[in-house]
């Protein structure tokens, strides 16, 4: 996000943000209604080896969707993005994903950096949004889990809402993508939790608990993905318009602990004790990447996308 415009620069920003707003929509809608027929099919045909052929179709006319928003994102104006650690990748493998969250910017910017590098993302995503028009249905015929997280009882269906999910994604080569915050961090929540990270909420490790007991046979890689925007986390406005040139993203690939491959976290203590030292270590060792990229990012990386 650039830090200071001029008045006719940002008039030229708003018209290109229109413009590349309408054709966010246009793809949208084109790419959803595109999935409708498929998406009924897999609903009244619930048989795998049609299920297998399906979900393909889908997960190719997803990319496709994903390599127009990628292409609109560069025409925008949005370059210069910093980049590492993604060589190796492969896009027949499943992967687990864990990333911090600061923006609705961050699923655009994770989409464009790991395209064709590694199989369809599928998020976990809020409950509610199951009900967004069009793009609701197409979350749904895409497998994304949907979760309540209002903790409680909700808390037991939300890890059977993942394990069955990500049952599904035994099926065909998925990368999973879980923001273990579980929201976007704004300082206010921050200190709300009495988060013991500078730049970090406290990450919850259920979903991704979940994710690595179902798929552990497949999947013995996590993508640790850390996002900094160090003028501050951008709002989904500042992507349309083309002003967001000041990306950091870092990718490191870890092993999952064999320890924590097949556990039980909702019955054993023992083992959800070790997956929450696993996740906290980690997002420890993210706070202190972030404090090293940008030092100065935190106290400006509030902004709600």
């Amino acid at each position: 996000m650039k830090p200071d415009e001029s008045f006719p620069n940002r008039l030229l920003a708003a018209a290109r943000g229109g413009l590349w707003a309408v054709t966010l929509t246009a793809n949208v809608l084109f790419f959803c209604l595109l999935m409708v027929p498929l998406s009924l099919l897999k609903l009244l045909v619930p048989y795998r080896p049609v299920r297998r052929v399906i979900d393909r179709l889908l997960n190719g006319i997803a990319m496709s969707w994903i390599g127009v928003n990628n292409a609109w994102i560069a025409a925008a104006g949005n370059r210069g993005w910093d980049v590492g650690g993604i060589e190796g990748l492969r896009a027949d493998d499943w992967y687990l994903i864990a990333a911090n969250h600061q923006s609705w910017v961050d699923i655009l910017v994770l989409q464009k950096v790991f395209s064709r590098r590694v199989p369809m993302l599928k998020f976990f995503l809020k409950r509610q949004l199951i009900y967004v028009p069009v793009i609701g249905l197409a979350w749904w015929a895409l497998d994304f889990p949907f979760m309540q997280r209002k903790g409680g009882m909700s808390s037991t269906q939300d890890l059977e809402r993942a394990r069955a999910a990500c049952e599904k994604f035994r099926l065909v080569p998925t990368s999973v993508i879980n923001f273990l915050e579980g929201t976007r961090f704004t300082a206010q929540k921050h200190d709300v939790q009495r988060s013991p990270y500078r730049h970090l909420l406290k990450p919850r490790s259920g979903g991704i608990a979940m994710a690595v007991a179902t798929l552990g046979e497949h999947c013995h890689r996590l993508l640790d993905v850390t996002i900094v925007y160090p003028h501050g986390a951008p709002k989904f406005w500042h992507l349309l318009s083309g002003r967001v040139d000041d990306v950091i993203v870092r990718v490191q690939q870890r092993e999952i602990p064999a320890d924590l491959v097949g556990g039980d976290y909702g019955s054993d203590p023992q083992f959800r004790r070790r997956m929450q030292e696993w996740v906290n270590a980690l997002w420890a060792e993210k706070d202190e990447l972030i404090e090293r990229l940008a030092p100065k990012a935190a106290s400006t990386a509030t902004v709600s996308g």
